[in-house]
């Protein structure tokens, strides 16, 4: 009897930590394109791996950006066990890209969703100060099931071009979270379009609200920045896609996810000859490719304690 009450009290703490860990992305998908098709880098193509990159790291909410309707139909086919949010940003219905949020249904429970554009008039379709596009960001309210436990997540696409846009757009996240969210946990996640160096990115960074949790994580693995252009071979310290956090969020680990998938060249149907390795296997010739022109973050968190203490 002792024997059990001890290991289902090992099982009920494990369980418990367990749901009080999430494991958070931001990625920018790549709309879907004719000259990317041209290119080799179609989204048909890139779909399955990047379905199952998602899949396979189990993210149990991840942010995206440029995604048009109709892939976002094929990541919900690809994707059972997701459902998302989101609106596209042109006419806040199915028109242009989305800024959607993908989260997993038997892990967490939907309170509250909505968006906001980046721009002086929040409530529709429009382009904000200097910004070359109409510009939204997608929020959702979420409890976790099992504990109980509940955080805001938002998730944005900033202007690549327009500079005050950005500034600007920064300063409106900042007031929008003050606003709606108390002082329950926030997430953030997106493409800023801009790096570590940016003004706009210390308008977040330093704002005693929200930390880059890249700079406060325990462990970090980034073996690259986080555009890539399609090209696999291109480094960069720059990272312009960021996941906050406010201060009660331990973040356990952050890491740049610089995985690729290979497709056959014209000489890859002859098998490869060496010494190096046994006779029984064979290798061929295959060129390296991306599932998208940027790399995924993931960020496992610790959501059980909120602490207001300034993490940095």
């Amino acid at each position: 009897m002792k024997t059990k009450f001890i290991i289902f009290l090992l099982l009920y703490c494990t369980g418990s930590l367990c749901a009080q860990t999430l494991t958070i992305g931001s990625y920018n998908l790549r709309n879907k394109n004719d000259w990317d098709t041209s290119n080799g880098n179609g989204w048909d193509q890139r779909l399955p791996y990047i379905c199952g990159l998602i899949r396979t790291n189990f993210f149990d909410i991840i942010g995206t950006q440029e995604v048009l309707n109709s892939q976002l139909n094929d990541l919900l086919k690809g994707l059972p066990e997701y459902n998302y949010i989101g609106v596209a940003r042109d006419d806040g219905k199915t028109q242009g890209e989305y800024a959607a949020i993908f989260y997993r249904k038997s892990r967490l429970k939907l309170l509250e969703n909505g968006n906001f554009w980046l721009s002086e008039i929040t409530d529709r379709p429009n382009k904000g100060w200097d910004a070359s596009l109409p510009r939204i960001c997608t929020w959702g309210k979420f409890q976790e099931i099992k504990s109980k436990k509940h955080f805001w997540f938002f998730n944005l696409h900033m202007d690549h071009i327009g500079i005050e846009a950005r500034k600007e757009s920064a300063k409106l996240i900042l007031k929008k979270v003050k606003e709606m969210c108390d002082d329950d946990i926030v997430i953030l996640t997106g493409d800023f379009n801009v790096d570590q160096h940016s003004d706009s990115y210390k308008l977040l960074h330093n704002s005693n609200l929200l930390n880059d949790s890249h700079e406060v994580a325990d462990i970090r693995y980034a073996p690259n920045g986080t555009f890539n252009d399609f090209n696999p071979t291109l480094f960069t310290e720059s990272r312009i896609d960021h996941i906050f956090v406010t201060t009660p969020v331990k973040v356990k680990s952050y890491s740049v996810l610089t995985d690729t998938y290979r497709v056959p060249v014209a000489e890859s149907n002859k098998n490869l000859k060496s010494g190096n390795f046994p006779k029984e296997v064979s290798l061929k010739q295959y060129e390296i490719r991306v599932p998208s022109d940027h790399y995924p973050v993931k960020v496992l968190i610790d959501i059980a304690k909120n602490n207001k203490k300034k993490a940095h």
